[in-house]
């Protein structure tokens, strides 16, 4: 049997860029997240903040390292995998990547040898200062992510000279309309990721009845940001809807699994897709709704499938059910969210061991969300790498053999199986660990407490509380 390069180029790239998401989804919130406490602690001298802001920096380190050595492997694969893609649009993707590494990623880099190392060496508030610009870098790099996909997911600012495309408007490609949707579609979405994160942490460690005091911090502080992030986030997702809709219909038409043109469209809530007899097994829908969600008029006509060449077609299975996914994951992030904190006003928030529990059982739900969203995004897109410009097709490299890339895959699930289980275990063994008392008995001019007037503030906010290690 013939090995497909181009399929397993594919496949290649989905692991790689699949296991890479995961840290920079969680490390862009957590950035943020160790900012604010570190606010918090400059603005009260509350010791309880300094234990809870070095308990997440230890993850912060683990993840950080772990997201970049992904990211550089997958960097590779333009060269390996993908050479027509960067001899085609390397004039533009090149740069986009070279201001990533000589604008963000050396700003997180420089300002996080500070935060690891730095505390009694710099002043409270150049730390802070510190603090804050490693969360900048985080949040620069996935604006030139963004911008690079979101030209190849809709080119703008380009012309096309002897077969290349060349940058003519620098400001239409990184600035433009997709561009403003989609990457606070993704900020938004890391800082939902790590809210989860840091309540489900807070939630674990209320059940357990230990570090009683930080888990109140993690609970109320991660509930709060996802109550308040998430009405925000659906209203982004359904312009990134919009902007699909106009841009990409064919991609529209296989999340909603419409096969055939409709007026007026109805919505289906859940089938099974049969691409083979291009129609919808067991399907539940609601007439209409879908004209309404998509024009905003219950009887607007709703192109289907079948007004593209099958060539044109993307598959639907992936956008369908990752669609629907990552909705998914985004109700239940409302859900809890929005429970705990009446929950809060009623004083139970600490008491309801089932909520509790729900909380801490939908700590992968931003890590969901993400990866079924940039799998909507990239499947849908198919067969286009460079939407309407490129096919997937002619853009890997013309030497390629499947066999090459079988032997690299494989090499590649190896050595992430072993890195990825490592770092895992050693960021579980972190959490069982918990935040401790040891950064409290720092002195001198970092603006810290001496641990006598630890222990007081501790047993004030209820930190006297039992503790297990």
């Amino acid at each position: 049997m013939e090995l497909d390069p181009v399929f397993l180029s594919r496949i290649q790239f989905a692991f790689v860029i699949s296991f890479h998401i995961i840290f920079p989804s969680f490390t862009i919130g957590l950035a943020a997240w160790l900012a604010s406490i570190e606010g918090a602690r400059l603005l009260t001298g509350n010791p309880l903040y300094r234990r809870v802001f070095d308990f997440w920096l230890k993850l912060f380190a683990v993840s950080f390292g772990m997201g970049v050595v992904t990211g550089i492997v997958m960097a590779f694969q333009f060269g390996t995998n993908w050479g027509v893609l960067a001899q085609k649009t390397g004039s533009i993707q090149g740069p986009l990547l070279g201001y990533e590494a000589f604008t963000a990623f050396m700003l997180e880099a420089t300002f996080f040898g500070v935060m690891l190392l730095g505390r009694e060496r710099v002043s409270p508030r150049f730390y802070f200062f510190a603090c804050c610009m490693v969360s900048l870098g985080t949040m620069f790099s996935s604006f030139w992510i963004l911008a690079n996909n979101s030209w190849m997911q809709v080119p703008l600012g380009h012309s096309i000279v002897d077969g290349k495309i060349i940058p003519a408007d620098w400001w239409a490609i990184t600035t433009g309309p997709i561009m403003r949707v989609r990457w606070p579609h993704m900020l938004l979405a890391a800082f939902l990721t790590t809210g989860m994160c840091v309540s489900a942490t807070g939630a674990w460690y209320v059940l357990r009845n230990i570090h009683r005091a930080e888990a109140r911090i993690m609970l109320h502080w991660g509930l709060g940001l996802v109550a308040v992030l998430i009405p925000i986030q659906l209203y982004f997702g359904h312009l990134t809807g919009l902007y699909v809709l106009k841009h990409q219909p064919a991609k529209f038409a296989a999340i909603e699994a419409r096969w055939q043109t409709q007026q007026p469209a109805s919505e289906v809530l859940i089938a099974l897709p049969d691409e083979a007899a291009e129609r919808n097994r067991f399907a539940v829908e609601i007439p209409g709704l879908g004209s309404f969600i998509a024009s905003g008029d219950w009887t607007s006509r709703e192109i289907g499938l079948d007004a593209f060449p099958p060539e044109d077609r993307p598959p639907v299975l992936i956008p369908f059910f990752g669609f629907r996914i990552m909705v998914g994951m985004g109700l239940l992030m409302l859900a809890v969210s929005w429970l705990g904190k009446l929950l809060r006003l009623r004083g139970r928030l600490e008491t309801a061991r089932g909520f509790l529990w729900v909380t801490f059982l939908s700590f992968p739900s931003g890590f969901i969300a993400v990866l079924a969203g940039w799998y909507t995004a990239e499947v849908g897109r198919q067969p286009w790498v460079v939407y309407g410009l490129l096919r997937t097709r002619d853009a890997v490299t013309p030497s390629l053999s499947g066999g090459t890339v079988l032997m690299s895959l494989i090499g590649y699930v190896l050595v992430y199986s072993v890195v990825i289980s490592f770092g895992v275990y050693y960021i579980y063994k972190l959490l069982r660990e918990g935040p401790t008392a040891d950064a409290t008995a720092v002195s001198g001019g970092t603006g810290s407490r001496p641990m006598a007037f630890a222990d007081a503030a501790d047993s004030a906010t209820g930190g006297g509380l039992p503790r297990k290690g």
